[in-house]
């Protein structure tokens, strides 16, 4: 009987349900193992070094779980460690195993959206500080200017449950403000942080009715479906029995209780220590 190979994503807490909520909606076939290290978190305000050995760390507790494929459903780890994980880490250690990100399947699409040709990215100190989007974005559509801006009182509002509060309407007028003080030709914004989305009603009675708001979920979904179709040899390592297992490297409890709103369902997670 062959053993249940689940497709890993990893976050740094809660933000990255949203990408695994869209992943399952388009691809409810497959097996799924989330990761969410919140005993650690956030992620956003540490240094490269740090988020680079926090993520590989996980990576490697994914990989030693049978996940031959795993997605870092974080913006921050994506800009700060994927890169080194695929180029050294990997070759060196499990040239058999593939890890994706979400930064690069939002910047290969963003430029079909833009009428200006200016684009904002809204994400946290670690993601804006790391120049991801603007570097990734000039490989697939350099004629674009991009203006980003960092938000780090953002992730926790979503995460203490403030998102109806006066606080998050300050902080996300206030955002806002300073990235169209940029550019008044955006057009189109990045969320560029996978806990935003739950802010999207918000952030839309700050801008104009006819400006585009992408969020990633529904695009990495689509990114991995066909990554799956165009790599068959790792389609063939993904197990299919519809099954999500949820692991957090802090109390279940808490992480249930705020899984549940970023997943959109009840959650019932186990503890993982490192």
């Amino acid at each position: 009987m062959l053993q249940k190979q689940p497709i890993g994503v990893f976050d740094s807490g809660y933000g990255g349900l949203t990408v695994l909520k869209e992943i399952v909606k388009k691809m409810p076939e497959y097996d799924y193992l989330y990761l969410g290290d919140n005993a650690r978190a956030p992620y956003g305000n540490r240094s490269f070094e740090t988020v680079y050995q926090y993520t590989l760390q996980c990576v490697e507790k994914l990989f030693a779980m049978n996940c031959s494929l795993v997605i870092i459903a974080c913006n921050t780890a994506s800009a700060k460690a994927l890169r080194n994980i695929q180029q050294v880490d990997l070759p060196k250690k499990h040239p058999d195993k593939r890890v994706l990100g979400v930064i690069r399947p939002t910047t290969e699409i963003v430029g079909k959206y833009s009428k200006t040709g200016h684009v904002g990215v809204l994400g946290t100190k670690g993601t804006i500080a790391s120049n991801s989007y603007p570097i990734e974005i000039e490989k697939f559509f350099p004629e674009l200017n991009v203006y980003q801006e960092a938000c780090p009182m953002w992730v926790p509002l979503v995460e203490n449950n403030e998102i109806n509060s006066i606080a998050a309407d300050y902080f996300v007028k206030q955002n806002l403000d300073n990235l169209f003080a940029k550019s008044d030709k955006i057009d189109t914004i990045i969320l560029g942080c996978t806990h935003y989305p739950l802010l999207a009603e918000k952030i839309k009675k700050h801008i104009p009715e006819n400006l585009t708001l992408l969020s990633q979920g529904e695009i990495v979904a689509k990114s991995l479906a066909d990554y799956l179709k165009r790599h068959p040899e790792m389609e063939a390592c993904c197990s299919k029995g519809s099954s999500i297992d949820f692991y957090t490297s802090d109390s279940e409890e808490n992480f249930n209780e705020a899984a549940s709103v970023f997943f959109g369902k009840e959650v019932k997670s186990k503890h993982l220590s490192f």
